[in-house]
């Protein structure tokens, strides 16, 4: 096996063990994001020294660092966040940008579908624009409305997007190079 594919291996691992955490329980546990975060470097220091070590705390950092704003507006979970800097540490920068933009892509999919059985279409969209416009002028507070903390809102397991997202791009990754 190469290191790409031990790479791969170990964040599908990860996230398919995040995703069944997430749909039984709607919790990413700290036992797994944070000792898959030391794995990450771990790994990539180990098959490819200084470098690795680099990139995995680049993909870790970026990770944290793009994703802060939707926690802190309680619109991404904690633990979600921190599957998220796992996989950045696991996969580096830029693939972490493929596979989150995948698991956004995944994750949209998702809701529309749920959302659509549920008749909550129009409502969810009124709430996107209060969200995008509070992110736009950087109205960075939470929306007691909006936010996980509202029982009543629609939430997604966003660790089975990610784990969706984390194989399909394993699988391009493996078709296209």
């Amino acid at each position: 096996m190469n290191a790409a594919q031990t790479i791969w291996s170990y964040a599908i691992a990860v996230t398919l063990l995040a995703a069944w955490m997430d749909w039984r329980t709607r919790r990413i546990p700290n036992w797994l994001t944070v000792p898959a975060v030391a794995l990450g470097v771990g790994i990539n220091t180990i098959l490819a020294g200084w470098a690795g070590a680099k990139a995995s705390l680049e993909g870790m950092g970026l990770a944290m660092l793009l994703l802060l704003p939707f926690v802190v507006m309680r619109g991404l979970g904690a633990g979600d966040w921190k599957l998220m800097a796992a996989l950045g540490a696991l996969l580096g920068p830029v693939l972490f940008l493929l596979a989150l933009f995948v698991s956004v892509l995944v994750s949209g999919l998702m809701a529309f579908v749920h959302l659509f059985r549920l008749g909550r279409t129009m409502e969810t969209l009124r709430n996107l624009v209060v969200l995008v416009r509070g992110f736009v002028t950087f109205g960075m507070r939470p929306h007691r409305e909006i936010s996980l903390d509202n029982p009543k809102l629609v939430k997604l397991p966003f660790g089975v997007a990610t784990a969706i997202a984390v194989v399909v791009c394993c699988a391009m990754q493996r078709s296209f190079f």
